[in-house]
């Protein structure tokens, strides 16, 4: 394994580099390692058993609906699966881990703003977004609104949502990979781009489940594996496990209690509403409720991805743990001082903290467990990057080229082949972005994606669905008001006005806005649409009632295309 110390998510700026975890650290300046050819050979039998699934795929998607949405044919288990890999990313992997390392408790925080956000999605969005879209949530807040207006915000939300997102993905792959593998930085991103590519563009949604699919299945067994070995050499006892950890750690009792790393509870709270409204607002997690065939398999698939998701977490916390007990005794996993023989058990781990789970790895299972989890790892990102180019993908051929410039007179044809070409365009521009921003710090930019779905998407979704008032004005002007404040806010904040751009002092004090943008999209939006009284807005109000029927009893949704 490299020596090349990553650049971390420091105690100091964790609540700032958070929304990282879920969709790729800041790994920043990294060293090439030696190849892990174990790690390789692993990579090489999922991506070919993967693409073997894509041309079965391809074979089978022949219609729109095949393409946008796997006919609607995913059985609720199956999608659980997906969701869960869709969410689960390598970051969540190995950065809730590695802040459980270092911090303990408090760890767990980010894993339960992470969670929380699910029932919010099984309560108010899951039935109601299958029984009223067909593809894209712009379907779903499109339904008695204007159609171009409501479409041009939704998938504006989207792909700035997809893009930042994609970056942080690609510059965390290329990171990774560089280090576990073996690879230049630019093979890597390439990699990753062309995969992506080939599954998106050739399979489309199902052959993305089924990466998906495949991929958490490995993440939860490679996870419940390495915890199940941790609890074994401490007789399955927790507590002897923790007692063990805080005998260990630097910071002794410390570690057992809450309230290190977040000391401003408006920063604290801020960061919660991010994380939960915007994962209520992830246009790639939305899609993936079309996929099945009605409004009951969608509340089960997020039932059980949810329970799925917080056993992953535990997980990471036992991994955590486990990094502190087994790993900060030996020095082997360190890089030692000019003396040989002292080392931080915190700042100089190999990799850095976010590699705890796999120099963990290594040391319950040796070099080919060390390979599995680092293949899995990769795998993570692969998947995670197909469901954000789907979604990308579908806002510019569906959302805007056949509803708001062809308006409804193409073809499902031609506006699947757009799709394809818009797979091969956002990933010729992943790739692009992931080598620009190679050594830049992208947290900032996984902070504004969840900002903007919790900002822009979550309520103008939200909104169209629940309120009888809400009207085209209120839903293009609000989410308008949400997507810039949000920008706007993140831009002004310490991660970039100071760190990024270099002034002295931040001009908006807190490291995550939702909790300032999302109130005021809400507010807007209700403001605005009271105040509309144009003849389209009462007969957008007046069209609420059918709408509230079919989306809580799903009488005229369109059922699945293909089993």
């Amino acid at each position: 394994m490299s020596r090349a110390l990553l650049t971390v998510l420091a105690a100091g700026l964790a609540l700032g580099a958070a929304p990282a975890l879920a969709a790729g650290p800041d790994l920043g300046q990294v060293q090439q390692s030696a190849t892990n050819w174990p790690a390789i050979g692993m990579f090489l039998f999922f991506v070919l058993f993967t693409l073997g699934i894509t041309y079965r795929a391809a074979k089978g998607s022949k219609s729109a609906a095949d393409f946008y949405a796997a006919g609607g044919g995913i059985s609720a288990g199956t999608n659980s699966l997906a969701i869960a890999g869709d969410y689960m990313s390598a970051a969540s992997f190995l950065g809730i881990s590695g802040l459980v390392y270092s911090s303990g408790f408090d760890g767990l925080i980010y894993s339960t703003g992470f969670l929380v956000g699910w029932p919010i999605v099984l309560f108010l969005i899951a039935e109601r977004l299958r029984n009223l879209g067909k593809f894209t949530f712009a379907d779903v807040a499109s339904f008695r609104l204007d159609q171009t207006s409501i479409r041009i915000i939704s998938a504006t939300g989207t792909l700035v949502v997809v893009a930042f997102y994609l970056i942080a993905q690609m510059v965390g792959a290329g990171k990774l990979i560089q280090l576990l593998f073996g690879l230049p930085y630019l093979y890597a991103v390439v990699l990753v781009g062309a995969l992506m590519i080939i599954y998106v563009a050739f399979g489309g949604m199902k052959a993305t489940t089924w990466v998906q699919v495949i991929k958490a299945c490995l993440l939860l067994g490679g996870a419940t594996f390495m915890a199940g070995a941790v609890l074994y050499k401490f007789g399955f006892s927790p507590e002897k496990l923790f007692a063990t950890a805080v005998q260990t750690h630097p910071k002794g009792d410390s570690i057992m209690a809450p309230g290190g790393l977040v000391s401003n509870p408006i920063d604290s709270i801020s960061l919660g509403v991010g994380l939960m409204f915007g994962t209520a607002g992830l246009p790639h997690i939305l899609m993936r409720f079309f996929t099945v065939s009605d409004a009951q398999a969608a509340r089960k698939s997020v039932f059980y991805a949810t329970g799925l998701i917080g056993y992953f977490y535990i997980l990471t916390f036992i991994i955590g743990f486990g990094g502190i007990a087994l790993l900060m005794s030996d020095p082997s996993y360190f890089k030692l001082g000019a003396d040989g023989t002292t080392y931080d058990k915190i700042k100089d781990m190999l990799g850095g903290t976010n590699m705890v789970a796999v120099n963990l790895a290594n040391a319950i299972g040796g070099p080919y467990f060390l390979g599995f989890i680092s293949a899995v790892a990769f795998a993570t990102i692969l998947a995670v990057v197909a469901g954000l180019t789907l979604a990308g993908a579908s806002a510019i051929s569906h959302d805007l080229y056949a509803q708001v410039f062809a308006r409804g007179r193409t073809t499902e044809k031609a506006e699947v082949n757009l799709s394809k070409a818009s797979a091969v365009g956002i990933g010729i521009v992943a790739i692009v972005l992931g080598y620009i921003f190679e050594n830049q710090n992208v947290a900032f930019m996984v902070g504004l994606a969840f900002s903007v779905a919790a900002s822009c998407n979550f309520p103008v979704l939200a909104m169209s669905i629940l309120w009888r008032g809400t009207t085209t004005w209120g839903a293009l002007i609000g989410g308008l008001v949400g997507l810039v404040a949000a920008v706007a806010m993140v831009v002004l904040s310490d991660a970039v006005w100071v760190k990024t751009f270099g002034h002295p002092a931040a001009l908006f004090p807190y490291a995550n806005p939702a909790l300032f943008s999302m109130p005021l999209a809400f507010v807007t939006i209700w403001l605005v649409s009271t105040m509309d009284r144009s003849r389209r807005a009462n007969r957008e109000r007046a069209a609420f009632e059918a709408q509230y029927v079919r989306s809580e009893t799903g009488i005229g949704a369109s059922g699945a295309h293909a089993h």
